[in-house]
């Protein structure tokens, strides 16, 4: 009889896998690279920057077996704010599930939108994208993903498909930066560039990248739409596909009046919520908070009990319960990096090392720089306000101009977010989606490529063009 072997395909270690050997490797690094720091300053908006000729090396402080054991629960204890952030938005989308207003609004769109779904690819990808560019809140997604993933599913496409809108969507908008203040704004005001200027060079970068972006997922999505198993999650999504695909679609049920009135109150808190992010910068704490009243008013309007609404949120809480401790995991990384007291070394190494570039590959260099730099800080304003003081002086000593620092940076610590599991928001964002890490990185990977492609092209010709303004 003839055995026959399959050869196994390679696949990624498990995410937690994946962060503890990054968070292991960050601690044996303490050991070999040079501890130092620089010096914080004020900088724009009250907020510390540093002081890019106050680098000196400090003593070595390397990370023993006894503090690497606590980079983990540290790392949690870090990341709470987020953490909490995601527990509550999946508790409250559960508890808006159980009043059963979304299955029979999702129904009725699905409905009107049948022949035309794959049209709303695009269209949501563009306004998610617009937000970003002009108020700069990536994390906006959290709240994007729950709301548009019942439509997508009802519609024929899969989870990675919701994801994909609402992330790339905000990404490519952050990125591009027309009017963000976040990652534009705040970068220019720290190398002495007029606020906002360079805006046309950025306005065609944001239409090229919005149009790539929008494409890519619609060519993914209609191989969804035409055959199900073509999706990365067909296992993951059974569920979902139970609740929310229905082959009737003739019969549309209607609200209770209760129900109308709940969904009223649900769309007078999300008001709220944007006027509270716009106005009063409310961020991850007040959104919660807002999340969890949220869940709890609309539920009783809509006649769920105190136990139903109890039970809505453990069970969402379950569903997000994964991304929660992957976002801890990988603050572990930063946190054994800050111990070591070489986070500020290793900028500093990566800044020098533009220094060597050709002026032609100047601006090329610092966006390789700053893309490596996103991995351990993976905020757009920390990024600016320890990277930019540096590469503002040195893009004047190798020729590149400030504006073009600036564009490096926005392409460099951009698209990353959503590609690096040390990106908080972003692990969040999947475990809203229930999508895993791997498969996110088999969709986003060619068009992380492409988009890389892109910020490389834009460097050159701003280079090329002397771009200032």
């Amino acid at each position: 009889m003839e055995k026959t072997e399959k050869k196994k395909k390679f696949q990624l270690p498990h995410i937690y896998v994946i962060l503890f050997i990054f968070s292991a490797l960050a601690a044996i690094a303490t050991y070999f690279v040079p501890a130092g720091e620089f010096e914080r300053v004020p900088g724009p908006d009250g907020r510390e920057t540093v002081n890019p000729e106050s680098f000196t090396q400090i003593e070595s402080s390397p990370v023993g077996i006894v503090d690497f054991l606590t980079i983990i629960p540290r790392g949690l204890i870090e990341a709470g704010e987020i953490i909490f952030f995601t527990f509550m938005i999946g508790g409250m989308f559960m508890v808006l599930k159980k009043t059963g207003i979304i299955e029979i609004v999702v129904d009725r769109l699905a409905n009107r939108f049948a022949n035309k779904s794959i049209l709303i690819i695009p269209v949501l990808t563009t306004v998610f994208a617009i937000v970003a560019t002009l108020i700069g809140t990536p994390e906006l997604t959290l709240v994007y993903i729950p709301v548009i993933m019942p439509l997508m599913i009802a519609l024929g496409y899969d989870s990675i498909v919701a994801a994909a809108i609402a992330l790339i969507g905000s990404v490519v908008g952050f990125t591009a930066g027309v009017l963000n203040p976040v990652n534009v704004g705040l970068s220019q005001q720290i190398v002495g560039v007029p606020l906002f200027s360079g805006m046309s060079f950025r306005i065609i970068i944001f239409v090229l990248t919005v149009a790539v972006a929008s494409l890519y997922i619609m060519r993914y999505a209609k191989k969804v739409k035409n055959n199900p198993l073509n999706s990365f999650v067909y296992e993951d999504d059974v569920e979902k596909r139970k609740q929310y695909q229905h082959q009737d679609k003739l019969e549309v049920r209607t609200m209770t009046a209760r129900q109308k009135y709940a969904s009223f109150a649900a769309l007078l808190f999300m008001g709220i919520l944007v006027y509270g992010v716009l106005n009063h910068g409310w961020f991850m704490v007040e959104m919660a908070g807002l999340f969890v009243f949220m869940g709890i008013i609309v539920g009783l309007i809509s006649g769920l009990n105190s136990t139903e609404i109890s039970e809505g949120f453990t069970e969402g809480f379950r569903d997000v319960l994964m991304g929660a401790i992957i976002m801890g995991l990988a603050r572990g990384v930063s946190v054994a990096l800050e111990d070591g007291h070489i986070m500020d070394t290793i900028v500093y190494s990566l800044g020098s090392v533009v220094g060597d570039f050709p002026a032609v590959f100047g601006a090329v260099g610092m966006y390789l720089v700053q893309l490596t730099i996103n991995f351990i800080i993976p905020s757009g304003s920390g990024q600016a306000l320890v990277t930019m003081p540096i590469m503002g002086p040195l893009a004047d000593l190798i020729g590149v101009t400030r504006q073009t620092a600036v564009l490096a940076f926005q392409l460099g610590d951009g698209f990353a977010h959503i590609l690096y599991p040390t990106s908080g928001y972003f692990m969040a964002a999947l475990a809203i989606a229930g999508v895993t890490w791997q498969k996110w990185v088999k969709f986003f990977l060619p068009l992380f490529f492409i988009f890389s492609g892109i910020a490389i092209i834009a460097l050159v010709i701003a280079q090329s063009i002397q771009y200032t303004g």
